[in-house]
């Protein structure tokens, strides 16, 4: 069964930092997509980052530059720093993981669909 669970939201100002981390039970991140999407409220499920089991990453255009994300297989981590975030930021933040062999070939994270696996979701507010 796999279980993802992210934490290290709440609030930041407009400008500020903040990191989120998810852990990732009963999943082997070696050879997997794993990404950070957000929801805004009235709006569709975003995906923000993706980093892929060669080294590589993507990023959505709208955080480019001002967001990082990493991983760590051994211990079956991912990480989202978020630097200078905006007002439009805010939102629920969620970590996702499958096998997907094309993590990065569209130079954009990959669809939601694309993965089944989901954490509960951690919300962000930027004021």
């Amino acid at each position: 069964h796999v279980q993802l669970v992210e934490s290290g939201g709440g609030s930041v100002e407009s400008g500020g930092s903040l990191t989120l981390s998810c852990v990732a039970s009963g999943y082997s991140g070696s050879g997997s997509c794993m990404g950070w999407f957000r929801q805004a409220p009235g709006k569709e499920r975003e995906g923000i980052a993706a980093s892929c089991s060669d080294g590589t990453s993507t990023y959505a255009g709208s955080v480019k530059g001002r967001f990082t994300i990493s991983r760590d297989n051994g211990k079956n981590t991912l990480s989202l720093r978020m630097n200078s975030p905006k007002s439009e930021d805010t939102a629920i933040y969620y970590c996702a993981a499958d096998y997907i062999s094309d993590c990065a070939g569209a130079n954009s994270p990959p669809p939601s669909p694309l993965f089944d696996n989901w954490g509960q979701g951690t919300q962000v507010t930027v004021s």
